[in-house]
């Protein structure tokens, strides 16, 4: 296992994290999961013992059932505090009233004690806004994590889901109020899915956030177990055959799992592995969460933390994920190899 800082803090993080949304058996928004207390607790125990220190979870995730199962688990096995780097979010939907959603002060304050309560610690690692909310002022949303910040409730905090220029916004009200900036992106990138590289993942090497990648098997589209149907429809069992999130252009993702399975097969590993090792090869990715429900899933994940691809196979691959340039990015392209030919090459050692 690889470890990287997150961003530009002193935070060290493995570079697969375990991801909790599998955590419980509460009705969910988006998927149905029967891991109970033991089940969860299994997983945390193969995951510290791989050497991943790092684990993700949310507010919303089983209606708080992750929360509690991660601490619960933290607390079964008796791992140190400082050992392991506890990651939530808030902001979601979190009951029916109007104040019980988005990123307001009254929201993100009460419900980061709420999750504090769930997973029985008195700080998380880094807690992160959940998404964006069109109605809250960007200010009181920053205010809001300083505050949570300064009262030792979060060492760090960082974002999810948002554009770049959001981001770039945040951090400079941040800067010129003093407060603590966003160290980290919680955000959707695969092999098959690099919609990030054209505005976020510039933004990210500027500004020096690290990336957390979500879905990085893109819902299990990435897995190999699925057939890909003329019409676009998955055909195999498992969660994407029911629910097609995220989106993915499935063309380009069953030809990227035809080029994977050689690949995988060459080294005794599954489809998955491959996947996963591209985006360990990423420069800006900090860590990639993988979520399982069983031991043998997150041991699939996990072997990825051992593959090296070689030039060759990272050029197929990038080749056959690669984006078609969107406007102003070709027009910055072009303009950047006739502004670089304005200085002399620099010379290379005889």
């Amino acid at each position: 296992m690889r470890y990287n800082r997150l961003g530009n803090s002193g935070l060290v993080v493995s570079e697969l994290c375990l991801g909790a949304m599998t955590f419980g058996n509460r009705p969910s928004r988006f998927f149905a999961h029967e891991l109970d207390q033991h089940g969860a607790t299994a997983l945390v125990k193969q995951a510290v013992e791989s050497g991943i220190n790092f684990i993700d979870t949310a507010n919303v995730y089983t209606q708080g059932q992750s929360e509690e199962f991660v601490g619960g688990a933290l607390k079964a096995l008796g791992i140190a505090r400082q050992e392991i780097v506890i990651a939530t979010k808030g902001m979601g939907p979190m009951g029916q009233g109007p104040n019980d959603a988005g990123m307001s002060a009254k929201h993100l304050l009460h419900h980061v004690d709420e999750s504090l309560a769930r997973l029985g610690l008195d700080h998380v690692d880094l807690y992160q806004i959940h998404g964006w909310d069109p109605l809250t002022p960007m200010e009181e949303a920053l205010r809001a994590l300083e505050d949570i910040v300064r009262s030792g409730r979060a060492r760090y905090v960082g974002v999810s889901n948002w554009a770049a220029w959001q981001i770039v916004k945040a951090l400079g009200i941040a800067e010129r109020r003093g407060w603590d900036k966003f160290v980290s992106l919680q955000a959707h990138y695969t092999v098959a899915s690099r919609d990030l590289e054209r505005e976020l993942g510039p933004m990210l090497a500027s500004e020096s956030l690290g990336l957390l990648v979500w879905s990085p098997l893109a819902g299990g589209l990435l897995s190999g177990k699925y057939a890909f149907a003329e019409d676009g429809t998955t055909q195999g069992e498992g969660r994407r055959a029911k629910l097609d999130f995220p989106r993915v252009d499935k063309a380009r993702a069953a030809a990227l799992v035809e080029a994977m399975r050689p690949m995988a097969d060459a080294r005794g590993l599954t489809v998955p592995a491959i996947a996963l090792a591209w985006l360990l090869h990423q420069p800006v990715v900090s860590s990639v969460i993988v979520g399982a429900k069983r031991a043998d899933q997150l041991a699939e994940n996990i072997a990825a933390s051992e593959v090296e691809l070689t030039a060759g196979e990272l050029a197929i691959l990038g080749e056959l994920g690669a984006l078609e340039l969107e406007y102003p990015g070709w027009a910055i392209g072009m303009q950047t190899g006739t502004n670089s030919q304005r200085i002399s090459p620099r010379r290379e050692p005889r």
